[in-house]
């Protein structure tokens, strides 16, 4: 029989990554945070260095306080992110001039094969399940010798905390509830995979790694969040890596030439082959640690020395050590 239950609408499903419902909300949040204003951003922008005149894409760009941050370094930015809402909090921010894109790092970006200098993919890759396309993607669009900095979730993080723990070499999915980060319901899935699987890929989309850093929070933060400060500061969170793409072909990368080997290193060797009395046998007994390269040519004679001298040679050639008065 019919009721008034019967007739009640179902609530609506909560969608799963939903920037654009919470947009206002997180970028408030982002902006003062411990681990975005105070760990995650700073730490990007170190590994970053001197971006002055470098063409970067910022992949995941949110409301804009990393591509700001570039921008004010002197580098030439372009945004991307898949929230429309995100973007246009950006724009706001930066100006009806920012060079912004609503695209989805996950499929293939509208930018021409090497046309930027960087890749930052702030706390992107653990949204993405497959990254093999991703990657490739991002490797497409860098020059030669680009690079791309990207910071994920620590792999050890759930398998250091969580209980039970979950299976460490899987590639998994898990969901978090946001609901009282953001003032609403807010359900997000990310993807875990083990730290093998992450150099796996990215050595697989051609990248050689460079850089891998687990950062300090920034010192700055100890004040405003005393007790959270301490707990980040001693424990696992974010990962971070910086990835080259390989040089032009043919180009040759320059490297620090070898130093010059002195005698004293090379010394052992040829003392196998000296004789007893022999002019070899006198100049090694003679030879200071850190001397030279010096001429290989012994004296024709004993005789060319002057006299104190040539007391000296002969009782050391004997194999007696040298009076010296």
């Amino acid at each position: 029989m019919p009721t008034a239950g019967n007739h009640a609408k179902a609530a609506p499903p909560v969608r799963v990554n939903d920037y654009d419902s919470f947009a206002e909300a997180y970028s408030a949040l982002s902006e003062t945070s411990l681990l975005n204003a105070y760990y995650e951003r700073p730490a990007m922008l170190s590994l970053a260095g001197d971006v002055a005149g470098r063409r970067i894409l910022d992949a995941g760009c949110g409301s804009g306080p990393l591509f700001a941050a570039l921008r004010d370094r002197g580098a030439l930015v372009t945004g991307l992110d898949s929230s429309s809402g995100m973007v246009e909090l950006a724009r706001r921010r930066l100006g009806a001039d920012a060079d912004l894109h609503v695209a989805d790092p996950r499929d293939p970006l509208p930018f021409a094969d090497g046309a930027f200098d960087d890749v930052l993919a702030s706390l992107v890759p653990h949204y993405v399940r497959d990254w093999g396309r991703t990657l490739s993607e991002m490797r497409r669009v860098l020059r030669p010798g680009g690079r791309l900095i990207a910071s994920v979730q620590h792999p050890f993080v759930d398998y250091a905390t969580q209980d039970p723990r979950p299976d460490y070499h899987a590639t998994t999915d898990f969901t978090q509830d946001w609901t009282d980060l953001v003032g609403q319901p807010a359900r997000m899935t990310f993807w875990r995979r083990p730290l093998h699987a992450m150099t796996d890929a990215f050595t697989a989309a051609g990248f050689h790694l460079a850089v891998i850093s687990e950062p300090q929070p920034d010192p700055a933060a100890r004040e405003l969040y005393p007790d959270a400060f301490h707990d980040l500061s001693t424990t696992l969170c974010f990962l971070f890596f910086v990835l080259k793409a390989p040089p032009a072909t043919g180009s040759v990368e320059w490297r620090a030439p070898a130093p010059r080997r002195t005698r004293s290193e090379v010394q052992p060797r040829r003392a196998l082959r000296t004789k007893p009395g022999s002019w070899e046998t006198w100049r090694l007994a003679h030879r200071t640690v850190k001397q030279p390269m010096w001429n290989d040519s012994p004296p024709a004679k004993c005789s060319s020395f002057p006299p104190p001298a040539r007391a000296v040679m002969s009782q050391t050639m004997n194999g007696v050590p040298p009076m010296v008065s």
